[in-house]
This record gives C-alpha cells, sequence and structure tokens, in this order.
C-alpha cells in the first residue's frame, strides 16, 4: 500500500510539474505538449576572446561570432541556453594570408591563443580536442611561404561528430599569447589559454569538447525543442490556434 501510494504522488507531481521543475537534471514540465517559456534568468554569459577570430557554435547551433576580424582584439560576451550534456565547437583562426599564412602584407609570422569562460563554470583548458586546418608557413619558410590545408568537415559542429583521434589542446600561458586590454575587462578566472601544439603556424584550429553536466553544480531545465511545442500560458492574439484548441464560446456580438 505504502509503495502504491508513493507511485501515485510521484505521477501527480510529474503531471503538474512540480517534479519536472525541481528535480536536478529534469527538462522543465512538458505535460501536454506545453512548456513555460525560458526568461533570461534562464540564460548563462559566454565570455570569449580569440587571437585573432573565431564561430562558436553550442549543441550543433551557432551562438556567437566574432564581429571584429583582426585588430582590435576584442572580447565577444553573449547570453545562451545551457542544455546538459552541452556540445561545445569552435573554429578560431588566426590573422594569416590564406596561400602564405603570414600576415602585416606578408612580412610577419603572426601568434594564436583562445580562451572561453561560461558563467555555469565552463571553460577552456587542455581536455578540449584540438584538430588544425590551415598550417604556415610550412617549416616557418618566410623567404618562400606556403601554406598546407586539410578540408573542413561540414559537421565539424554537430553534437555527434566523431572527434576521438583529434589531440588535445595544448594550454598556453597568459604571456605566449599576450592578449589585449579587453581581455582583462572580462571575467576569464579559471580557464586556459589553448590552441594546437604550435601557436605560431597552425592557423586555422577547430576545438571542440562535451560538458556532462552543469561544472558549478546548479541545475537548469532544459529548453532544447521549445520551438516544437506549445508555451504554457494564454495565447496571444493574431496568431492561429494551436490545434484542439478553441477560442470561448459566448453570446454573439
Amino acid at each position: 500500500m505504502r509503495t502504491r501510494l508513493h507511485t501515485i504522488i510521484l505521477t501527480t507531481l510529474a503531471l503538474t510539474g512540480i517534479l519536472g521543475e525541481k528535480a536536478a537534471g529534469q527538462p522543465p514540465d512538458r505535460t501536454g505538449g506545453r512548456v513555460r517559456k525560458p526568461s533570461i534568468t534562464d540564460t548563462i554569459r559566454a565570455n570569449v576572446y580569440a587571437d585573432n577570430w573565431f564561430q562558436l557554435y553550442v549543441n550543433g547551433e551557432l551562438v556567437a561570432v566574432d564581429s571584429i576580424a583582426f585588430i582590435p582584439h576584442n572580447v565577444i560576451s553573449a547570453d545562451l541556453l545551457p542544455a546538459y550534456p552541452m556540445t561545445i565547437a569552435v573554429l578560431a583562426k588566426d590573422n594569416a594570408d590564406p596561400k602564405t599564412g603570414m600576415e602585416y602584407a606578408n612580412t610577419n609570422v603572426g601568434d594564436a591563443g583562445f580562451i572561453l569562460k561560461f558563467a555555469d563554470g565552463t571553460v577552456t583548458n587542455g581536455t578540449w580536442r584540438a584538430r588544425c586546418f590551415s598550417h604556415g608557413p610550412v617549416n616557418g619558410d618566410t623567404r618562400n611561404p606556403r601554406v598546407e590545408n586539410r578540408p573542413i568537415p561540414e559537421n565539424w559542429f554537430a553534437v555527434g561528430f566523431d572527434d576521438r583521434g583529434w589531440d588535445r589542446a595544448r594550454e598556453y600561458a597568459e604571456a605566449d599569447v599576450d592578449p589585449k586590454q579587453p581581455f582583462f575587462d572580462a571575467d576569464f578566472t579559471g580557464a586556459k589559454f589553448i590552441w594546437t601544439d604550435d601557436l605560431k603556424l597552425d592557423n586555422t584550429v577547430i576545438f571542440r569538447t562535451t560538458v556532462a553536466a552543469p561544472p558549478d553544480g546548479n541545475p537548469r531545465p532544459d529548453f532544447r525543442g521549445l520551438n516544437d511545442l506549445v508555451p504554457a500560458g494564454p495565447p496571444k492574439g493574431g496568431g492561429r490556434q494551436p490545434p484542439g484548441r478553441r477560442p470561448p464560446s459566448g453570446p454573439p456580438r
């Protein structure tokens, strides 16, 4: 009898959304295909700094692009809705001529670097995967510079992309990357600069990692697929009524 009563209580909590909202790691209540809309308080802040440029994908969706291609170096901050396990993929580029691998009118071999921190405690470090897709000038030859490229996979940002054969990213000291002032104005505490083993000659790099759960231990609702559900609350005027929902009946006007 006690077991049956316990089952009834759990079922009732799930149907009312209490269990779905408050249990760690559970999505928000989706009973009857309806879900509460996220608010800005459900988001986390992402701070990203790249030498020199990046694209950031989270769970297969593009969430941020560096708005300045080269100089001045800048920090990009964006609010995003996390969902765990969370797959992060980054395409990062140094400012290098695609034919020579050099910069400043082919007079200099540049260096690179990438760092990221999310407000949930996600940070860049040596556990991330990294692979170079453009390298040059080969052997550091600046007299006859040439570049070696490998094709970038079309689905490099996808959740299910297989990066198991990639090397681990290498961590670099702040002095190695020499970040500019905007970096010091943002919160990157605990994050490490990363790149491949060659900070100077590897010019296009993809990083990937998967965050199994919030590093700060704070459970968050999973809002993936929200556009396929009907939000809780009355519908706004002007839109088509969802299937099975009719306007309230009343006396003719």
